[in-house]
């Protein structure tokens, strides 16, 4: 019987030839992934537990990125846990300030997770990974536990909806753009406990970084996760990363789908998702004059190099208008260095930002950028929930890295075709 992509890289990995949606099935976990707000419960259920090694130190990776370099007490005992437990178990993927990044983006660019992988991760966005074609969900931290003591995990085999781009992408339109489109078309809760897969010329002709962004954002749409198929884009972006083998995996021609769903991306503009929720989406032409306080460009979903490339393409020659703070945040150490030799960080300086080392950060209302009672933000981030970003009366609106860049320079959110560009 013909399967999709998800259901074959879960049928592999619990041992079966077969598995089909709704099935309850345990399977053996490639990557299992905690940071400094998850891992440390892990670590305490994993004692409880009478665990003393953790399933295989080359699968279990600990990332410090949320509160790191520490904000405060607290965030500083949260990760010295960790660092503790990656040295006594002598963790072959631990990283530490100087070398940590943003999470998912450190994973793919360090080759840690591949095509036909099954990996889990104490974080919602862990479904980032779909875009090297792994199936990639997020868990809690009762679950990573488990995962570092046995290498498995149970899972309800989830339902598929296929979505189809079609056509060719406008100015300024990206990975971003299709995704906040998307939710906004289906909902929050439109693709709940399922498999969002992402085909069509449009997605075939999307680069990797895009694709991880929309894989990203998957779970903004309720998804279980988010998957492209792996083609010679990610081929080229895995070689020379990958520390082991990979596995392609494509859907079988006949496989059923509980929806199917296609756009014609021609029609889309890029998106604004107002507060508070990413799914209260508008085209970048219907904002109206909404102005800000904060732009901020960084995140698992839009701090790689190309959104950097993309941001100071907009900002080149401009300063950010005088009532906007913009804060700058590679997503890793690799990013950073590669980004200031480009001489992207001249451009950021000279424009009037700031440059955060890489964190989360802002994103969560960690820290480096928290807003104030009634202060507006763009942010290419990923969620704009009420308090998301700081005090409960203030407001997030999501955004491409573009739209956010000329947003600081017009000091309201707007495109930057205003001020003169094309891509």
């Amino acid at each position: 019987m013909p399967m999709t992509i998800t259901e074959k890289i879960l049928a592999e990995h619990a041992g079966l030839k077969q598995v089909n949606p709704g099935q309850l099935i345990n399977a053996k976990v490639d990557v299992a992934l905690g940071n400094d707000i998850t891992a440390p419960i892990a670590i305490e259920q994993f004692r409880r537990a009478g665990a003393k090694r953790v399933f295989d130190k080359a699968k279990v990776v600990l990332v410090p990125d949320h509160f790191a370099p520490n904000k405060d007490i607290k965030s500083a005992e949260q990760c010295k846990i960790m660092r503790e437990f990656a040295r006594e178990q002598k963790l072959t993927h631990y990283y530490e300030v100087g070398q940590v990044g943003i999470e998912h983006a450190l994973l793919p660019e360090k080759g840690i997770v591949l095509p036909g992988d099954l990996i889990i991760g104490a974080d919602s966005h862990t479904c980032t990974y779909g875009a090297l074609g792994a199936f990639s969900t997020g868990v809690g931290s009762t679950d990573l536990a488990a995962v570092m003591v046995t290498g498995e995990l149970w899972f309800k085999v989830p339902e598929t909806i296929k979505f189809i781009y079609k056509g060719k992408r406008n100015s300024w339109v990206g990975g971003k753009d299709l995704i906040l489109y998307t939710i906004g078309q289906i909902g929050v809760d439109g693709a709940l406990y399922m498999t969002m897969e992402f085909t069509g010329e449009t997605i075939e002709a999307l680069p990797m970084y895009g694709r991880f962004t929309m894989a990203n954002m998957a779970i903004e749409a309720g998804a279980k996760n988010g998957i492209f198929h792996p083609d010679r884009r990610t081929e080229h972006y895995v070689k020379g990363r990958a520390k082991r083998k990979y596995h392609l995996c494509a859907s079988d021609t006949g496989a059923h789908y509980k929806d199917i769903r296609e756009f014609d991306v021609s029609k889309i503009e890029p998106q604004v998702a107002f507060p508070h929720i990413p799914s209260n989406t508008k085209g970048v032409s219907e904002v109206g004059k909404v102005f800000i306080d904060q732009a901020v460009i960084g995140s698992c979903t839009n701090g790689r190099l190309d959104d950097l490339r993309e941001a100071a393409k907009v900002l080149k020659g401009h300063k950010i208008s005088s009532n906007v703070r913009l804060i700058i945040i590679p997503a890793t150490p690799f990013i950073y260095r590669q980004a200031m030799e480009e001489g992207l960080f001249e451009i950021f300086l000279d424009a009037g930002s700031v440059i955060s080392p890489p964190t989360c950060g802002p994103c969560l209302g960690g820290y480096m950028g928290v807003l104030a009672k009634g202060e507006r933000a763009i942010a290419t981030t990923n969620r704009n929930f009420t308090g998301r970003m700081g005090h409960p009366e203030s407001e997030v609106y999501l955004s491409n890295p573009a739209v956010a860049a000329a947003s600081a320079v017009l000091g309201r959110i707007g495109s930057p075709e205003e001020l003169g560009h094309r891509e």
